[in-house]
């Protein structure tokens, strides 16, 4: 997540002041995710060091207001035209686990995708009945229509990523049993095959060491 282009695209609107960031943020994303004000000054820091932002005055209560430069609406123009770089993925923790559990002693990842799929499909649920609010709060015109539909856009990613994750999940679960459904099918292991250099009875020396055969006692009876 770019929280600099995202504090960049919000100062293109006018100067804003730290708090006033964070709420306009979360309020255009629907706080999917929050930010702390330490957060936003810690970037606005780095944009002024990097000559995106300046201080712009202080508004009537007294808070430092910050406003972009040439340099951050050339910057903001380029963010906006340049694809997203997947060559570098984001860690996700569920990959990470089930990757984990595999041949991990004591874990049944079955129940572990299962119990995930369960969750999954609880925050689908969630996020469709938001979506349904969003789509109200925009048809109705009640509230700030340019919010709404940003955080509707949002939701609806949130919605695709959950319905791409349940099939993730259901295709890893299968693969699993296909994989088990294999393994108890393939024959066991053969037998060592015999050395035909080997002599043919290698416990004879043993037996000879152990005194003589039944059959020579019994010809001596």
């Amino acid at each position: 997540m770019s929280i600099r282009h995202g504090l960049l695209a919000l100062l293109e609107r006018g100067p804003r002041y730290g708090s006033q960031l964070r709420t306009e943020f979360e309020s255009r994303t629907g706080s999917t995710w929050p930010l702390n004000v330490g957060q936003v000054y810690t970037t606005l820091a780095r944009l002024e060091r990097d000559g995106l932002v300046a201080p712009g005055g202080e508004d009537a209560a007294g808070h430092t207001l910050y406003a972009i430069t040439d340099t951050g609406r050339t910057e903001l123009r380029a963010w906006y035209e340049r694809p997203v770089d997947r060559t570098n993925p984001p860690r996700d923790e569920l990959s990470i686990k089930l990757a984990m559990a595999v041949g991990a002693p004591g874990v049944d990842i079955r129940a572990v995708i299962q119990s995930q799929r369960h969750a999954t499909i609880r925050a689908m649920q969630d996020y469709t009945r938001l979506k349904a609010q969003a789509i109200t709060a925009v048809e109705s015109g009640r509230s700030d229509e340019r919010d709404d539909l940003a955080w509707l856009l949002v939701l609806e990613q949130l919605i695709f990523q959950t319905e791409a994750e349940a099939r993730w999940l259901d295709h890893s679960e299968s693969r699993l049993v296909r994989l088990a459904a294999r393994a108890a099918t393939e024959p066991a292991s053969p037998a060592a095959p015999v050395d035909p250099a080997a002599p043919a009875d290698s416990a004879a020396p043993a037996d000879s060491a152990a005194g003589p055969s039944r059959s020579a006692r019994t010809r001596r009876g």
